[in-house]
């Protein structure tokens, strides 16, 4: 714990840090006696490593405390406000020092670019690199990044490790050790820190100091009056923002029309923006449905136009509507991966000569020099269709839209199949 006068005015939260193994709360598998961390602390072998866990679980204590218990110099950056200058910056000054710690919180916002700088100095040991993460590695690290780190998982905190959080504080620390403080009442406490140690104690902080003259006993109507929330906290410029709005989308992607409402019910209760969740659903129902429900983006579209006219609370029901009709759809993510592909190919063939009969000609000139000559238009023809090229030369043949497998969809592969099986197969 602190000492230092100096750091009394640091939060709760930053003078309840542990400093060692034997005061860190949770994680028993990793840094029990004999586990992983411990044995690696003990051995002096450090190795890079990738925590994932839910936030405010101890990833940077951790990080922290494997620094420090190895003697070695520690950096910290974080992900959100830091880029290559930065990272070059500590690779250079750990060079310098021989070794360094280099911990990136939230290491899953770094670009594949971004994490590709921090290769060279992992594989030549000059950083040991501990990155944080709320989102799975296998999917937000590149893999050169991810075969040169050990991953381990953090669980979420315990109810019986939040409660041993608090009593810590309220027996240990310099601040709050010598009043006569008791907590009757642990369920708005618990629900309110949403298994988040760091908010937790800053819940704590926050009550211990707006306890009324003479009280000294926590109490679940104490800490709802003094927080004035009964929902769960809702940061809409920091972690929490993006985790909540991440499951919203995955619910519905999922086809979980329940999970979906209730994490549209978080946001909501937590005053998010009804315009920001509206556009969302507008890209989710092109990017995950697309057309195994071609009506989903057009609801997805009125929604948006009806929240921006209406505001809380009536938009809270249209949302509704919207989110439960958009995750019990048939979905598909063809379109998604077509103009993903195309594009693939545009950036590695360029611009491409488009074929003469395909061309624009308004003048003369360009029709002397064949443009549109062998066009063929379409309706001329049985069913509105002829068979023609349309591609350039060079990737003539190419399938981009491959329809997915649902009733709409496979409607329209029929219909292609009857047009160009010869060509595409379908």
């Amino acid at each position: 714990m602190m000492n230092n006068r100096s750091e009394l005015h640091a939060p709760l939260a930053e003078r309840m840090r542990p400093k060692t193994l034997q005061e860190y709360i949770g994680q028993e598998h990793l840094v029990a006696s004999g586990k992983v961390l411990e044995q690696m602390i003990a051995n002096k072998t450090p190795h890079s490593i990738l925590f994932w866990g839910p936030p405010g679980v101890g990833k940077t204590t951790l990080a922290q405390i494997i620094a420090e218990s190895m003697g070695m110099l520690f950096f910290t950056l974080s992900a959100i406000d830091s880029g290559i200058k930065e990272v070059r910056a500590v690779i250079e000054n750990a060079r310098k020092a021989g070794h360094a710690v280099l911990f990136i919180d939230e290491i899953h916002r770094f670009n594949k670019t971004q994490q590709d700088s921090l290769l060279g100095a992992v594989e030549k040991v000059i950083i040991t690199l501990i990155g944080a993460t709320t989102e799975n590695p296998s999917f937000e690290v590149i893999s050169a990044l991810l075969s040169r780190t050990q991953v381990y998982i953090l669980k979420p905190l315990t109810e019986a490790h939040l409660k041993t959080i608090v009593s810590n504080a309220l027996s240990k620390d310099v601040l709050l050790r010598n009043k006569p403080i008791e907590v009757r009442d642990w369920e708005v406490l618990l629900q309110l820190s949403g298994g988040d140690a760091r908010r937790l104690l800053n819940l704590l902080e926050l009550i211990t100091a707006s306890l009324p003259e003479g009280s000294a006993t926590i109490t679940n109507q104490i800490v709802q009056d003094t927080v004035q929330q009964k929902m769960a906290m809702y940061d809409k410029s920091g972690e929490q923002h993006y985790d909540i709005i991440s499951a919203f989308i995955k619910s519905i992607r999922g086809s979980d029309p329940n999970a979906a409402v209730y994490y549209l019910a978080r946001m909501i209760e937590g005053g998010e923006d009804p315009k920001f969740i509206a556009r969302r659903l507008v890209i989710l129902a092109s990017e995950d449905i697309g057309n195994a429900n071609p009506n989903a983006l057009l609801l997805a579209t009125t929604t948006f136009q009806a929240v921006s006219m209406l505001g809380y609370p009536e938009s809270r029901i249209i949302l509704s509507q919207c989110v439960t009709y958009l995750a019990s759809s048939a979905k598909s993510n063809a379109a998604y991966l077509a103009i993903s592909k195309a594009q693939s190919i545009v950036q590695k063939t360029g611009d491409l000569s488009i074929p003469l009969h395909l061309r624009n000609a308004p003048t003369n000139l360009m029709k002397q020099l064949d443009y549109g000559l062998g066009y063929q238009y379409a309706h001329d023809y049985p069913g509105n269709f002829i068979h023609q090229e349309f591609l350039p030369e060079s990737i003539a043949g190419t399938t981009f839209y491959e329809p997915g497998n649902n009733v709409s969809e496979n409607k329209l592969r029929e219909y292609l199949k009857h047009c160009w099986k010869e060509k595409y197969g379908y």
